[in-house]
């Protein structure tokens, strides 16, 4: 099952480790999986992320960045 969710993300980030933990529990309760890509090291992804991060994506589609909201995320996975 390939990931519905793509967490853009980079080592040290507390907002980043906050994501990680709401997006662990909702595809926990919704038997869905992610993917994490650190855009350290990555001159494209740190350009167009960098001052957003952590960044979510959904579906292919941009969805949250700085803080994931549970409450949207789930929305956004059962929509």
């Amino acid at each position: 099952m390939e990931p519905r969710i793509t967490l853009y993300s980079r080592p040290g980030c507390h907002l980043c480790d906050d994501a990680r933990t709401v997006i662990e529990r909702v595809c926990a309760d919704l038997g869905t999986s992610y993917d994490e890509v650190s855009i350290d090291g990555d001159d494209e992804l740190t350009e167009r992320f960098g001052e957003e991060i952590p960044v979510t994506f959904v579906d292919g589609r941009q969805h949250d960045f700085w803080r994931v909201s549970e409450e949207r995320l789930r929305a956004a996975l059962a929509g």
